[in-house]
């Protein structure tokens, strides 16, 4: 007999899946040959995906079938730098945490996180965590990166899961819906979880102080449910998130203020690098497009030029 289930864990060649109709929680392993979704996919199954399972006399769940994901978001493999792993799928709302210090976020990670949602169709929130270890040159300075995001059109939320600044309107934003945090080691994800729903006690980590980054405390994806409905999925540390299969073509696209003024450009196919009448390079001359955006555009196009050539050559 088949069973509807949901995957709730994942380390690597185990799993967890839950019954979506009972709610019981099995031990899981993959039964004969999944097609990856994409060639350069390096596992078949991510937490977050909905999938058909069958049981054994010893409780062992063996899963014979995946759903179709809505979407999923994906990161660079750690060994294998044209290999890309899938962090989580079937998300509602991907919130991005980000820390000015204790760790510094860098504006071309959260870039390359907004680009990977433009592409595989998924809603980000912006989270400006740890806001009360600022002081007021440092809120200004965040201030400006909230107002040049939201005049993009991305939602914004400044926080701090110490002294539960905003937390009570984070909640009323992810109830019931399947989120998923990311941020570098350190930023907060897990802590911001705990202040969020303190009986799920996850385990927190101390920021390194010889290297101002945190230490992965969070080794494997897994879904918790809030009390208050909805899920979250915890995710470990990612160093950089990736896009496959992207032709360097379609990169505009994930930059809504490059594509949105692209319109106004001479040639219609322009790439915004050097063409002539590039309405993008005189935005970018006016400080209407912001640079620190425009160089991770052209570093993705690079990269996708990059795979492109890797492909031919393969």
């Amino acid at each position: 007999m088949a069973y509807k289930g949901l995957i709730i864990k994942s380390t690597g060649s185990w799993y967890q899946v839950m019954d979506t109709e009972t709610k019981t929680v099995f031990e899981a392993r993959i039964r004969g040959k999944f097609k990856l979704v994409k060639s350069r996919l390096t596992n078949p199954l991510a937490v977050g995906d909905l999938v058909e399972f069958q049981l054994e006399q010893d409780d062992i769940a063996w899963i014979t079938k995946i759903e179709p994901r809505k979407n999923y978001l994906i990161r660079k493999s750690v060994n294998l730098s044209k290999e890309a792993h899938i962090i989580a799928s079937n998300i509602d709302l991907a919130c991005f945490i980000f820390t000015l210090k204790h760790p510094e976020t860098s504006l071309g990670f959260l870039d390359r996180f907004l680009a990977c949602c433009e592409a595989y169709n998924i809603t980000p929130l912006l989270l400006f965590n740890k806001m009360d270890m600022l002081d007021d040159e440092e809120t200004d300075i965040v201030k400006d990166i909230v107002s040049v995001y939201e005049n993009i059109g991305y939602q914004t939320l400044e926080i701090s899961s110490y002294s539960k600044f905003n937390l009570p309107v984070l909640q009323e934003r992810i109830q019931n819906k399947t989120s998923v945090f990311f941020g570098h080691s350190g930023s907060g994800k897990s802590t911001l979880v705990n202040a969020l729903q303190p009986d799920l006690n996850l385990k927190t980590g101390e920021i390194s102080e010889t290297h101002r980054k945190g230490k992965h405390t969070t080794t494997f994806a897994q879904m918790y449910f809030w009390d208050f409905g909805g899920a979250v999925i915890d995710t470990p540390g990612v160093r950089e998130f990736a896009m496959i299969d992207v032709e360097k073509e379609e990169i505009q696209h994930y930059f809504p203020e490059i594509f949105a003024t692209g319109r106004d450009c001479r040639f219609h196919n322009c790439m915004h690098i050097n063409e002539p009448k590039c309405a993008v390079l005189d935005g970018l001359e006016a400080g209407t497009i912001e640079e620190s955006r425009y160089v991770t555009y052209l570093k993705l196009m690079e990269e996708a030029e990059a795979q492109a050539s890797d492909s031919r050559f393969a």
